[in-house]
């Protein structure tokens, strides 16, 4: 009998596919997308969410940014600052996305990642996008999936700017706890982040899908 957590071996080929569509057009987001989905699911454990959740967050965050394969390459690859046209265009990647996964919502742990992935601008404050959610209105994955994906934005290098240091970041976040970010998202995740030094670094140099996909597929395939 299946049940809503269920993940079956076909759909991860599926998303295997997606992500390696995303990698021939961007490498950088493809490489950034693994790191967020392992990182949101070490926040998650950290955060003693169930294995169910862990999986929903390190699903979402491997795919929160894959619509960014809709963008076109002279807005997605550009050098320089984005005019506000682009941006608006830019800021469309969320929603394509959801889109880019409808195919799999007839699966019901797919639809768990909906919230996740749509909602990962969202601001604190209300200040964010696609629909200036606040507080709690945002959804606790959408909410975690900003702390890690702005983390591994600011400590990697870009064209348009260097990386910051993890100091740096980590007064980032403080700064804007609270309106960017959740406050005590940040606090579990700056507690946390001590202990995973070593497995960041193992995550900026490897070059694979997260593990989690891996081993779900050999567990299906058992």
């Amino acid at each position: 009998m299946s049940s809503e957590s269920d993940i079956p071996s076909w759909s991860v080929d599926a998303i295997n596919a997606v992500l390696q569509t995303l990698k021939l057009k961007d490498p950088f987001t493809f490489y950034h997308c693994c790191r967020v989905g392992r990182a949101s699911r070490r926040l998650a454990k950290a955060m003693s969410l169930s294995e169910h959740e862990q999986n929903i967050l390190e699903f979402s965050g491997l795919l929160h940014d894959v619509g960014k394969v809709g963008i076109a390459d002279k807005i997605l690859l550009k050098p320089d600052r984005l005019t506000d046209e682009e941006m608006t265009k830019m800021k469309s990647h969320a929603e394509m996305s959801c889109e880019i996964i409808q195919p799999l919502l007839q699966i019901p742990f797919f639809r768990f990642l909906l919230p996740g992935i749509r909602y990962h601008h969202e601001q604190f404050d209300g200040s964010g996008y696609p629909n200036q959610l606040s507080g709690e209105k945002i959804p606790l994955m959408a909410r975690i999936i900003a702390v890690v994906d702005t983390v591994d934005a600011m400590t990697n290098t870009r064209p348009y700017r260097q990386s910051l240091s993890i100091e740096r970041t980590h007064k980032e976040l403080i700064d804007f706890s609270g309106r960017q970010f959740d406050g005590n998202i940040v606090k579990t995740y700056l507690e946390a982040q001590k202990h995973w030094k070593g497995i960041e670094e193992v995550d900026k140099e490897e070059r694979v899908v997260p593990s989690v996909v891996s081993a779900i597929a050999l567990k299906k395939a058992s």
